[in-house]
Parts: structure tokens; C-alpha cells; sequence
């Protein structure tokens, strides 16, 4: 995704509001712990640090894209006058290594519902990062006085929240594994297997975009994609090696 695009949608919202819209980021939280076999429950209470963005680059390539899952979309309203509108979202990333998080519109414009569009991206890890479970990352995006907005959709790779009214807030709960303690199980294929049996890993329970790479399995044309969760088996089908590409 073009950082040029992003910085043309901005305007075209900022044109619309008749103001600027400025973006803060949070970073990543700390990345959680899992103890037992079965897929953690995640939410909207994970802890996110503030960070300050750092300024873009005109020549280095756009590494941005959707963090995995957004996991809450908060509209708050300030109580001093001139009040604004601040959009507070939290998010889970597949692995860690993901920074710069932020909030960008997904189209410049006034939209036709009133919605305000927003994609969640932060910018991808630079290398490969082993499966260990989901990152809490976050950001905010005031929006500007007499903003025309009735209501915030926030977009990620793999769901999306909207918030109907402004103040207002929506969340989800993520039940999806992240495989932090996958190696060393089984896998077994989607329909195989009943829930909470103990060393399996079931297909159903993994990230929606999974490649399986079997022992006989070559890599040709693979494609970077660090929203994938790559799973290397043994002969028994048993996961010796996890990681987000």
C-alpha cells in the first residue's frame, strides 16, 4: 500500500472536515504468554505504550500494511471546549516486530453513509518472526471539530469493527490460535477432530491464512506475507517448526 495514497486519502477526509487530521501512534504491548494447548481468548483490554511516529522516508519502499485483527474501536469526546472526537483502536499482530502503527482512511472523500473509513496498518517486520502467540498493538486518530461523521468503521487484515455513533464504542474477542505452543503437536486437518484434545493442533483453530509446508514440499513462489502463519510438519504430521512469514 502506497504511502503517497495514504497522505492523498488524509487530504481528501481534511478537505472534507475543512481541517487536518493527525495521526499518533501507539506501539505494541507486551507480547502474551501462553500455558495451556488450547486457543487464548484475547480482547480489547491489552496494554499498548505510546510511542512518537517516526517521520516517513520519501525513498525507502512502503513496508505498511493491516495488522492481523483489530480487537476494539473506541469513540471518545472530549469534555473541554473545543470538544473533538478521538478514535482509540486496539489490535493483535501475529508476531512481534511490527511498528509504526496508525490509522489511515481507506478512500479520500466524504463517504456516502457517513461512515468514516479507516484501515489499521502498521509497518510489517523486516524478517521472518517465530510463532509466539498474538501482539497487542494500538493507535489513536483525533478527528478535527465539525468533523461530518455519524460513525468509525476500522478495518484490519482479517475482520473489521464499526462504531454506528459518535461517542460510542464496539469490541470483538479474538478466538483464534496463534500457535505460541504449537511445536511439538499434531496437526490435524479441519473437520478431524474434536475441540479440547490434548497435543493436537486443529486447522479451524489456526489464522484463516496458513500454509503447510510438508517434509516432501518445496518453497517455489512463495510470497512475503507476514499476516500468513507458516507451519513446517514432520513425517506423523507433528508441527516441528511455526513462524509468520
Amino acid at each position: 500500500m502506497s504511502k503517497t495514497f495514504h497522505r492523498l486519502a488524509a487530504f481528501g477526509i481534511s478537505a472534507a472536515m475543512q481541517g487536518g487530521l493527525i495521526c499518533v501512534a501507539l506501539a505494541q504491548g507486551t507480547p502474551p504468554s501462553s500455558t495451556s494447548g488450547s486457543a487464548p481468548q484475547y480482547g480489547a483490554a491489552e496494554a499498548v505504550q505510546m510511542v512518537e511516529p517516526a517521520a516517513p522516508s520519501e525513498t525507502t519502499p512502503s513496508t505498511e500494511l493491516p495488522v492481523l485483527y483489530v480487537t476494539s474501536v473506541e469513540v471518545l469526546r472530549t469534555a473541554i471546549e473545543p470538544k473533538l472526537d478521538i478514535v482509540r483502536v486496539t489490535g493483535l499482530t501475529g508476531s512481534a516486530g511490527w511498528s509504526e502503527p496508525q490509522l489511515v482512511p481507506t478512500y479520500a472523500g466524504k463517504p456516502f453513509d457517513d461512515i468514516l473509513d479507516l484501515e489499521f496498518i502498521a509497518t510489517m517486520p523486516e524478517e521472518s518472526q517465530k510463532a509466539e502467540g498474538f501482539v497487542p498493538i494500538g493507535a489513536i486518530f483525533p478527528l478535527e471539530q465539525g468533523h461530518p461523521f455519524k460513525g468509525v468503521r476500522v478495518r484490519a487484515s482479517e475482520n473489521a469493527i464499526e462504531v454506528k455513533q459518535i461517542p460510542g464504542s464496539n469490541q470483538t474477542t479474538i478466538n483464534v490460535n496463534g500457535c505460541g505452543d504449537c511445536i511439538g503437536k499434531k496437526f490435524v486437518e479441519k473437520g478431524q477432530a474434536q475441540p479440547g484434545q490434548q497435543g493436537i493442533v486443529r486447522q479451524e483453530d489456526l489464522p484463516r491464512v496458513l500454509r503447510l509446508i510438508t517434509p516432501s514440499a518445496g518453497i517455489r513462489g512463495i510470497t512475503q506475507n507476514p499476516n500468513r502463519l507458516d507451519l513446517i510438519l514432520g513425517d506423523d504430521n507433528t508441527i516441528v517448526g511455526a513462524f509468520w512469514e
